[in-house]
């Protein structure tokens, strides 16, 4: 087999091809082929030692990467819900990018008739991540108004989506132009492209009351601001800290400590008189959740097999690319996902 190792964290260099032994699976797990895995802003972020999960639940060496697909190459004993040359998709939480990857059965789940294999390896962190946020926490109703941040990445466009299936009217904000079609695809009813527009004064504009729901994942940039167009009983879904890290791989730590003292803190008396409150998820924290997360994954499956949600565009890198396909998503350029391709 051959994986991504990162020994010590670091810059792009810190991601180191290896060859090792194909490993055997056990009872109750399986043993995939990988033909692709998935590639997250997190990633990077376990490359530059600031992920926490990477640090509490791992440490270093570390593989990185969430979500495979492949092909079952081997079963171990007890297994009979799946047989050898099934194509399936997996959660890894760590190890994702590698040729060949053992997981317990219940961490596989059959591909989708007729979807990629990039598409479905491209699919379980971002639309488990929205899925958690939407209907875990922010619990919908028909006819809200969201705001969503990032719309065009992968967690935005899976939920630009969900708020389309859920009946509610989604605002998505795209940083470029060229992302603003793809924001539409998706479902959006109205996008802000904050390059050429003023972000706050367009999305007063559209929802002169408030969201019921902004999402954001870009942390001290837009944080305060989403807080402050929050509609009474809103709330502020927060999933990530993205302006707070390098687009160039290189961490500034001094940008980095001032931008956490100025990061918000909310005030729970603030929140009680206001009836706005704040939620957060990271799903590599939820493996306590991991029933929930399977049924959340089976809901999304089946609605992929419906065709009620689409899989996402995927750009693809050969997986001794992986410091390209991280140096790309960080670039913050992308629209939908990258995969790796063992």
């Amino acid at each position: 087999m051959r994986r991504i190792v990162i020994d010590r964290p670091g810059g792009y260099g810190a991601l180191r091809l290896v060859e090792e032994p194909d490993p055997v699976p056990g009872p109750g797990e399986v043993l995939v082929a990988v033909e692709a895995c998935g590639v997250n802003y997190a990633d990077g972020i376990i490359r530059m030692g600031l992920y926490a999960s990477a640090k509490r639940l791992h440490g270093y060496p570390i593989t990185p990467g969430f979500e495979i697909a492949g092909r079952i190459a081997a079963l171990g004993e007890g297994v009979d819900a799946f047989a050898v040359g099934d194509a399936v998709i997996g959660l890894t939480l760590f190890g994702g990018y590698a040729s060949h990857r053992v997981l317990r059965a219940d961490a596989v789940f059959p591909l989708p008739p007729g979807m990629a294999m990039a598409q479905g390896a491209t699919l379980p962190t971002v639309f488990l991540t929205a899925w958690f946020l939407v209907h875990e926490l922010v619990h919908p109703h028909r006819g809200d108004t969201w705001l969503v941040h990032s719309a065009a990445g992968g967690v935005g466009s899976a939920l630009v989506q969900l708020g389309r299936l859920a009946g509610c009217r989604v605002v998505g904000v795209v940083g470029s132009p060229h992302k603003v079609a793809h924001c539409l695809a998706m479902g959006a009813d109205a996008v802000i492209d904050k390059s050429s527009r003023d972000l706050w004064r367009e999305a007063a504009r559209l929802a002169p009351d408030g969201f019921q729901a902004v999402f954001d994942a870009n942390g001290v940039s837009t944080l305060r601001q989403s807080w402050a167009h929050l509609a009474p009983a809103g709330k502020l879904a927060i999933y990530g800290f993205h302006s707070m890290l390098p687009k160039d791989g290189r961490l500034n730590w001094l940008r980095l400590a001032r931008d956490w003292l100025r990061t918000p803190r909310f005030n729970p008396l603030e929140m009680t008189q206001s009836n706005r409150s704040v939620v957060a998820a990271n799903l590599s924290f939820l493996q306590a959740q991991a029933p929930r997360l399977r049924e959340g994954m089976q809901w999304l499956l089946a609605r992929f097999t419906s065709g009620d949600l689409r899989p996402l565009p995927v750009e693809t890198f050969p997986l001794a690319g992986a410091a390209e396909a991280q140096r790309r998503i960080e670039s913050g350029q992308t629209i939908g996902k990258l995969a790796l391709i063992p």
